[in-house]
């Protein structure tokens, strides 16, 4: 009886371990199939916007997590049965740890920056009657010179004379005036195409231009450059008056008061009349002596000088009086015979 007894129960203990594990592999195979049946769940039809993988970018491939914390990133992976399968770089094998998850991977979207278009180039009118007769270009300190046409940016305004197309810095600009038709006759500035804003100066620039058989527009440019029309400014180097004269320069040609105008511009203009005669007509070479001095453009072989400075005042001149095209046009009288007419040797490296 006894005996019976412990057998019954050893019979239903075996009969509840076996029933517990039973129940224990179940579970672990309900969990493994809902891990493999969560991605179909999650997606959603083309086109909705309930896929929170829609806004995470383009599909990079897929990410295996494994039960001991590690993870693989590969092309594809899957199940298959109890086992997971992947491809990496074209081989495909089987996972030889034990996989906790498979986690789609990808790459972040990045909005293309948009670049702004270059402003387009100036175009030329096509209707001559709607047009302005002429742009002048008002400098800081009463400067002027009239151009073909004008685009303002932030930075400056890009301006038009002839063919070619320069570049004028904000800081240097006073303001922009556009002369209607019905104004063109009143000001015969037409036929000049610059003004110092002082009439006086601007007679003083003719008469000595014409009498040193110098463009009056190239005399224009280079106390624009110099002064910028200040009757009574020195340099750090001592430089004097509206055309920069330094102490020996206005000695030699006579200038006894460099902060007169009239005095100024005279001896200003018959320098550069000397400079173009010693360099024959060139006007680089004639500016960069005006800068530098002759005696370093001979000293380098009769070239500009390899100096920033005395560079970029050849540079901004020079493309100002090219555009210009006063060169080809002789104003109102003829340089005296055997005198040099000035030319401008193009650039070079």
């Amino acid at each position: 009886m006894h005996k019976d007894l412990l057998n019954s129960i050893a019979i239903a203990i075996g009969i509840a371990l076996l029933s517990g594990a039973a129940t224990s592999l179940q579970a672990q195979k309900h969990s493994r199939a809902r891990s493999r049946a969560r991605p179909a769940a999650t997606a959603q039809p083309a086109g909705t916007n309930d896929n929170p993988n829609m806004d995470k970018g383009l599909p990079n491939g897929k990410l295996i997590t494994f039960l001991d914390g590690g993870t693989l990133h590969v092309d594809d992976a899957w199940w298959r049965g109890e086992e997971v399968w992947f491809s990496r770089g074209g081989v495909t094998q089987i996972a030889s740890r034990k996989v906790k998850s498979i986690e789609p991977m990808f790459v972040a979207r990045v909005e293309a920056k948009k670049i702004p278009a270059p402003p387009p180039p100036i175009a030329e009118s096509k209707d001559a009657t709607e047009a302005p007769v002429a742009t002048w270009i008002y400098l800081v300190g009463g400067a002027k010179f009239k151009v073909d046409e004008v685009k303002e940016t932030t930075d400056g305004a890009w301006y038009q004379r002839g063919n070619l197309v320069s570049f004028l810095e904000r800081a240097r600009i006073g303001r922009i005036e556009r002369q209607l038709p019905e104004e063109a006759n009143e000001s015969g500035w037409q036929e000049r195409g610059w003004t110092s804003g002082n009439p006086a100066i601007d007679q003083s620039i003719r008469t000595n231009g014409s009498r040193f058989g110098v463009d009056p527009y190239l005399v224009f440019l280079v106390i624009e450059q110099e002064s910028h029309f200040r009757t009574r400014v020195v340099s750090p180097k001592g430089a004097r008056g509206l055309m920069q004269l330094m102490p020996g320069t206005a000695r030699r040609f006579g200038v006894r008061n460099p902060f007169d105008p009239a005095e100024n511009i005279r001896g200003g203009t018959q320098y550069l009349k000397d400079l173009l005669t010693m360099f024959k007509g060139r006007v680089d070479l004639a500016l960069a002596s005006y800068n530098a001095g002759e005696g370093r453009v001979v000293s380098y072989g009769n070239k500009v000088p390899p100096f920033q400075e005395t560079q970029n005042y050849v540079k901004r001149i020079g493309q100002r009086y090219k555009k210009g095209g006063s060169a080809q046009k002789n104003p109102r009288r003829a340089p005296a015979a055997g005198a040099a007419q000035p030319t401008l040797a193009e650039e070079r490296p």
